[in-house]
Parts: structure tokens; C-alpha cells; sequence
């Protein structure tokens, strides 16, 4: 079985431990300094330290999990035990050369999950190092295809896709919090309100995915000439919501090139 690391099993990091411990087909060891949060991980396999070195040296795919202004101090930690290893970075902002240049002989890829791996739903993108082998890739795709789905993506798409999809679920989530108090303002009770919002977005994403329909398509398919469809539809347009999420998931992209920008100006 593939030894596989996380180094900082905090929400992201635990979560990718959780999904391979249960996929069954991993050894996974985890690394935290407050490993009495994540202590549930035992019963599923996962060995816990608050050692990353240890991580490291004890796996052959390590997933950097920590804070972007953590990622050189902790590579600089461990950077020796990493030569010829497969080392998969989590962390935001971070490129791949500034990480190459921590870890020279670390077999290197960069990506953006979401949320949604806690559920084995995560869309995830990644990119490639340079070098990275055929059989190198079959593995990573191997192991993020246990989080969800996922795509190969150009570097410098990387910020944007943290944008829309790695804050995604923030606005899907918001959009479902909007449309269930609409339900309790027409009299709906609390938990059917929730419920029948949530699952209308998991139903609506799910029949796009799987019919390949465009949006816009699915939407005509519920429009009926003077309904109760198009009288909504008039006051979100109204509202502005097309226009709101363009402009939040560009304001996002902005902040994330800002940060990557502040964070490796050295």
C-alpha cells in the first residue's frame, strides 16, 4: 500500500487523511501540533505526530497541508527527507517553483481542492511539476480521484480556480442559507426549508453533470409563460445575483494574486 503524509491535518489537511484512511488502500500518517483534535483519525488507521519530519521520512506521497506563510519553514524542516518523493502542496499563493526551490528533489504538484472533499465531492485542480513521471501522475491521479473529482489545469489558472471553486462552496452555501429563509418567509418549517433547498442545488448540479445540459437549458426547462418560475426569475434578475457572483468571484481571483504577490516578493 502507498505510504502517504499530511503535514498539517488541520480542516483541508484531516480531510484528505480521513478519505485515504477509509478508501483502505493507504498507509496515511498525519502530522498537527494539536493532535488531540484530530485524535478520531486513530480509529480509522491514521498515525498522528506532531513531528513532520517523521511524516516525511515515513511516506512516499507527502500532501503539504499548512499555511502559505508556513510552507518555507516547515520545507526547509524537512526538504531532506523528501528526494525523489511525490510531494503534493495545499497551500494557496504558493507556486511551484517556490516550492522546487525549497524541496530541489521533490517530485512536485500544486492543488486546489475545496470543502467538498469532506463529502468525497471535492473539485479538485492541479498542476504538474517538471518533473513529474507518467507513473508519477497515474499515482496522484490515483489518490485525488479518492477526494472527488478532479482536472489538470495550467499554473497560472491556479488563482482564479481558487476563486471560483475553492471559495465556491462559501456562495453555494449562502445561495441555499438565501433560498431556505425565503422558504421560512412563505411558511416553510425550518429543517424541510433547508432540506428541499439543499438537495434542489445537489439535484439541479447533478442532472447538469450527468446530462451534460447547459444551464441555461435547465432553466428554460422549468419557465412557463406567466408561472411562478419567471416571477422569481424577474427579481433575481432584478437583484442583480448574475452580476453579483461574477463580480465576487473576480474580486476573489484579485485577493488571491494579491496575497500570492505578498507572499513571495522574497
Amino acid at each position: 500500500m502507498l505510504k502517504v503524509g499530511v503535514i498539517g491535518a488541520g480542516q483541508i489537511g484531516s480531510a484528505i487523511a480521513r478519505v485515504l484512511a477509509e478508501s483502505g488502500g493507504y498507509v496515511v500518517t498525519a502530522s498537527r501540533r494539536n493532535i488531540d483534535r484530530i485524535r478520531d483519525l486513530e480509529k480509522l488507521g491514521v498515525r498522528l505526530t506532531r513531528d513532520n519530519r517523521e511524516v516525511a521520512a515515513r511516506s512516499e506521497l507527502v500532501f503539504l497541508a499548512v499555511k502559505p506563510n508556513k510552507v518555507e519553514s516547515v520545507l526547509k524542516e524537512v526538504s531532506d527527507l523528501l528526494d525523489g518523493k511525490i510531494l503534493i502542496s495545499v497551500a494557496a499563493a504558493i507556486p511551484i517553483s517556490k516550492i522546487a526551490s525549497l524541496a530541489p528533489k521533490a517530485k512536485i504538484a500544486r492543488i486546489m481542492p475545496n470543502i467538498g472533499l469532506i463529502a468525497k465531492a471535492s473539485f479538485t485542480a492541479y498542476a504538474r511539476g517538471l518533473n513529474l513521471t507518467d507513473e508519477d501522475l497515474r499515482i496522484i491521479e490515483e489518490v485525488l480521484g479518492k477526494l472527488g473529482t478532479f482536472v489538470e489545469v495550467d499554473e497560472e489558472l491556479m488563482d482564479a480556480v481558487t476563486a471560483l471553486s475553492g471559495s465556491g462552496p462559501a456562495y453555494v452555501a449562502l445561495l441555499i442559507e438565501a433560498m431556505a429563509y425565503a422558504g421560512l418567509k412563505v411558511g416553510i418549517p425550518r429543517d424541510l426549508a433547508y432540506k428541499s433547498a439543499a438537495y434542489t442545488v445537489y439535484g439541479t448540479a447533478k442532472l447538469i453533470l450527468e446530462s451534460g445540459m447547459h444551464p441555461s437549458t435547465v432553466k428554460e426547462m422549468v419557465l412557463t409563460p406567466g408561472g411562478t418560475t419567471i416571477e422569481g426569475i424577474f427579481y433575481l434578475e432584478e437583484g442583480g445575483v448574475r452580476t453579483a457572483v461574477m463580480k465576487a468571484v473576480e474580486a476573489a481571483t484579485k485577493r488571491a494574486r494579491e496575497i500570492s504577490e505578498e507572499l513571495n516578493q522574497a
